[in-house]
């Protein structure tokens, strides 16, 4: 049986571990919310980006003229560059855990391809280097101070690459943000690009070929899709390490419970068994 100086220990350790728990869910709680308004800013954009990206698409594709996008090409896919944001911390839950378990998934489904890894975040990197993975690119601590400098840079590489042929595929794995509860795993195909459907034609009037404006916006959809992702993995990690350290600390308040009714236990038997000595040698002595 531990003596009541362990015990004490013990739950000074618990509570100062609480302490820390506390404090990382307040500062996850503050920047989540400058990370929110961020991505969800950036979701109209890209809603209405969409749109007048199918219906300068649409136009396109009447023209007989236009010539097809590199960036539209459809290959058979036997080289593939697979995307993974992931955070650079822990202490998040399931946050890194649960997408490096889809993007795995993708990666056995596809052993007949050659699949090239583009990994931003140190603990996707971490996980594709143990098991030997061809890495093109690793971007850490990016996060920190996101912009939409990072999210071009990596994007046009992205584009150059598939333009040559070097790679037939891009997939994305990210965390979107769903709600400070839980994020929402996303696999996307980033190229060959699916041109979002028009709900409604706009006739518009061009003063350029709708082919050229298709080959001006295209990257810039692709960049803003990357962008997009960045921003929403950052809110998503955020909430989930505020809701991790939330749980963190509500089970460090039941562990000092049952270590303070332990031993309180402990130092009444303690206390019991003196008070039976004690009267135990008062009634051999009379």
């Amino acid at each position: 049986m531990p003596s009541l100086i362990d015990i004490r220990r013990r739950v000074r350790s618990v509570r100062n571990t609480q302490q820390i728990t506390k404090a990382m869910k307040m500062i996850s709680a503050a920047r989540l919310r400058k990370a929110q308004e961020r991505a969800l800013a950036a979701r109209p954009y890209a809603k209405m980006l969409g749109e007048m990206l199918a219906n300068v698409a649409a136009a396109a594709a009447q023209d007989p003229d236009a010539g097809g996008n590199p960036l539209l090409a459809v290959r058979p896919e036997n080289k593939i560059l697979v995307v993974v944001v992931t955070a650079d911390r822990g202490l998040a839950g399931g946050f890194n855990a649960n997408l490096l378990k889809l993007a795995q998934r993708f990666v056995n489904e596809h052993k007949g391809a050659v699949l090239t890894f583009e990994l931003i975040g140190r603990k996707g990197r971490d996980y594709f280097r143990k098991r030997g993975a061809r890495i093109s690119g690793e971007h850490l601590d990016m996060m920190r101070a996101l912009n939409l400098a990072y999210a071009e840079k990596i994007a046009d590489a992205i584009s150059e690459r598939f333009a040559s042929g070097e790679i037939d595929a891009v997939y994305l794995f990210v965390n979107e943000f769903k709600s400070v509860v839980s994020p929402t795993l996303s696999e996307t195909r980033l190229l060959p690009m699916e041109v979002p459907k028009s709900q409604e034609q706009v006739d518009y009037i061009y003063e350029q070929k709708p082919a050229e404006l298709l080959g001006t916006l295209l990257p810039r959809y692709i960049k803003l899709q990357v962008y997009r992702a960045l921003l929403e993995s950052v809110a998503a990690e955020h909430a989930s390490r505020m809701t991790a350290m939330d749980a963190a600390s509500s089970n460090a308040s039941d562990v000092i419970d049952k270590l303070t009714l332990y031993m309180n236990r402990v130092r009444q038997a303690s206390i019991t068994r003196e008070i039976i000595e004690i009267v135990s040698g008062a009634a051999a002595l009379g």
